[in-house]
């Protein structure tokens, strides 16, 4: 088999002389017949695998990899461009330096859908201002190629990203590209808010753009499937009157949005009421109506209420398709009845609907709930001599199961299959490696992985478990240049950095006694021109006076003075805020200890109050940046215009 990275073979000879727990030769054998090549197989197949192969070996040497690019012998003919960057995944910077590369050489000419591709990729890296930078590029080279899509697009990344002023910028920036938005591209903005829960937003636009783009039903179908995901059902069955009242009758869509918004508020019983509605009003219910109430009975473990709805489904003589399929199995299999599940599998290959990948996830998830790696493994088998091959969800599935169990050896060569395959890793697979090898005790592994994703551009800011827990390991292993190594990664890679991930990466070196160190990077903070936060001062402040250094004090307590008066931040209460975050930290940390003491001692059949010595909480207390230490600053006197979010600074998830 060929291996996916440049790491992956050095870990499995490593592995073998670790204490990791080795894989049984049974759970290699089932691997390795599962093995097989259901990657397309055309005139291009040869060329994209070879060229990402020369994506993921010189991806961080620029010089290399056009060199290794033009050495390759690759003729870029219509359509292999297209095929290299869906062969990168969600690996989006392998696909934006292969266009970059591409677009370069003389007899390479991109076509209206690589614009289109590589803008929704950079919009998903969240490296927006590079969207915008191509998009001038077009009109400066290729102003035909700018169409309304181009535009939808990145309005749809920004709703993703919580980005909803640059998401309506988008709309107002159109006409100076040549490009006037109509009511279509306007639907496509409402539908992005309402998805990704901006619907107040959304219903504000709506109201404020009525003159400019006459509603529509499909405006009035977005709303109100915003309010009805948000579970705001009177404001759903407020737009739905006012959608009668601009003379649109409810069609199949509408009247399942509703039914959706029914079923996640638990209203069952009045989503039956809606069924008849549909009936009286000669809009007969379809598949995906049944299908919509029987997945919110799964979802409550009401398997039989689940099943009466499906008879009265095939009663109405409406044939069930692959999503209400999935929805029972998924329901039986979260249930515990695999077997049931199983059958409903036959059922549906017996009536003509093809099981996909999505269908057999949840038996897999069932099984890895089990920890049963072995059946994961056969089925992974099974599902592949029928036809249907794994996607990256049951990858990632039975991936996490082997690392969950220790089964690292057996974990890598999965992911060597999935890449083989055709699949490219995402952030959820490279995370789940991390942690694997982090609770093996496997620090280096574990960091190469790391670095790994970051130069494949899957973290495009950082992620904080992943972050805190991988800095949190190599310093308490007293790895500290490890530890720099990862941070410098991030650094390097051009990410931007806000002051949540300042602060993690300063918590961290903090607690694990490297003060200097800490106070080092706080100050690279502050040039960057982020203000740490106060309990971070008070923290370094407490630590320098310990170390007798005064001297770094006065310098960190001088930048931070001229930054709070350019705030208009009082130093005074600036820092007797952190005096304050502090010692409700360590009151939260000593009450977690306590409760955790108790805990094992009342399952040792101890009373949970009963005294003793000093608590065991010290762990905890070394546990730096958890959930309560992200700054609320909002309740404060100090203005949070750090955190604000500006081109300089990108706001992370948490």
């Amino acid at each position: 088999m060929q291996r996916s990275t440049s790491i992956s073979w050095t870990i499995v000879e490593h592995l073998v002389r670790i204490r990791a727990k080795p894989p049984s030769s049974h759970l290699i054998a089932v691997q390795t017949l599962t093995t097989s090549d259901h990657a397309l197989h055309d005139d291009f197949s040869s060329d994209v695998e070879n060229i990402y192969r020369i994506l993921r070996k010189f991806h961080s040497r620029p010089d290399k990899l056009h060199l290794a690019l033009h050495d390759s012998g690759a003729s870029l003919r219509p359509g292999l461009v297209e095929r290299v960057l869906s062969r990168c995944g969600d690996a989006g910077a392998l696909g934006f330096r292969f266009f970059t590369w591409a677009s370069k050489q003389p007899d390479y000419h991109p076509s209206p859908t690589i614009y289109k591709s590589v803008v929704k990729m950079l919009g998903k890296m969240r490296q927006f201002g590079a969207a915008w930078a191509l998009v001038d590029e077009m009109r400066r080279e290729t102003p035909d190629f700018i169409t309304p899509e181009v535009f939808i697009v990145l309005m749809r990344r920004f709703a993703s990203s919580r980005m909803v002023s640059k998401a309506v910028e988008v709309l107002d920036e159109m006409p100076k590209y040549g490009c006037e938005p109509d009511e279509y591209v306007f639907g496509c903005l409402l539908d992005a808010l309402c998805k990704n829960g901006s619907v107040k937003e959304a219903s504000s636009l709506f109201e404020d753009m009525r003159d400019r783009f006459p509603p529509t039903l499909r405006h009035f179908t977005s709303l109100l499937y915003g309010w009805c995901k948000a579970g705001k059902l009177i404001e759903a069955k407020v737009v739905l009157v006012r959608m009668r009242e601009a003379g649109f009758d409810p069609d199949i869509v509408v009247y399942n949005t509703l039914l959706s918004g029914f079923a996640s508020a638990g209203k069952i019983e009045d989503g039956y009421d809606l069924l008849r509605e549909m009936r009286r009003k000669g809009c007969e219910p379809n598949a995906a109506s049944y299908t919509t109430l029987i997945q919110a009975l799964c979802s409550k473990d009401r398997m039989d209420e689940a099943m009466h709805v499906f008879v009265e489904m095939r009663r109405c003589n409406c044939a069930a398709d692959v999503v209400t399929y999935a929805t029972l199995i998924s329901g039986f299999s979260k249930a515990g009845k695999i077997d049931k599940a199983y059958e409903f599998i036959d059922e549906m290959i017996e009536r003509g609907c093809k099981p996909n990948a999505s269908v057999y996830l949840s038996v897999f998830l069932a099984l890895e709930k089990k920890e049963n790696l072995e059946e994961c493994l056969e089925l992974k088998l099974r599902i592949v001599k029928a036809g249907c091959f794994p996607d990256l969800g049951v990858y990632n599935t039975v991936i996490r199961l082997a690392c969950k169990i220790g089964e690292l050896k057996q974990a890598m060569v999965l992911w060597d299959e999935m890449e083989a395959s055709g699949l490219s890793p995402g952030l959820d697979t490279f995370v789940i490696m991390i942690h694997g090898f982090l609770h093996q005790g496997l620090l280096i592994e574990a960091c190469k992985y790391f670095k790994e994703m970051v130069a494949r551009g899957l973290l495009s800011t950082p992620h904080y478990g992943t972050l805190k827990d991988l800095l949190n390991s190599l310093l308490r292993a007293e790895k500290i240049e490890l530890a720099k190594e990862v941070w410098e990664c991030i650094v390097s890679k051009g990410i931007q950095l806000n002051v949540y991930a300042w602060t993690i990466w300063i918590h961290a070196l903090f607690s694990n006694k490297h003060v200097k160190e800490a106070c080092s990077y706080c100050l690279d903070m502050m040039d960057a021109g982020l203000m740490p936060q106060p309990d971070t001062f008070a923290k370094l402040m407490k630590g320098l006076k310990k170390l007798y250094n005064r001297q770094i004090a006065a310098e960190i307590t001088e930048k931070v003075r001229k930054m709070a008066a350019e705030r208009n931040v009082t130093f005074k209460m600036y820092k007797r805020r952190g005096v304050m975050d502090l010692e409700k930290k360590k009151a939260r940390a000593k009450a977690k200890a306590k409760k955790d003491k108790g805990k094992r001692r009342a399952w040792k059949g101890q009373p949970a109050n009963s005294g003793g010595g000093r608590g065991h909480g010290r762990a905890n207390l070394l546990d730096i940046y958890s959930e309560d230490d992200v700054p609320h600053m909002h309740n404060s006197h100090c203005n949070n215009q750090q955190l604000r979010s500006s081109s300089s600074v990108v706001e992370f998830k948490r």
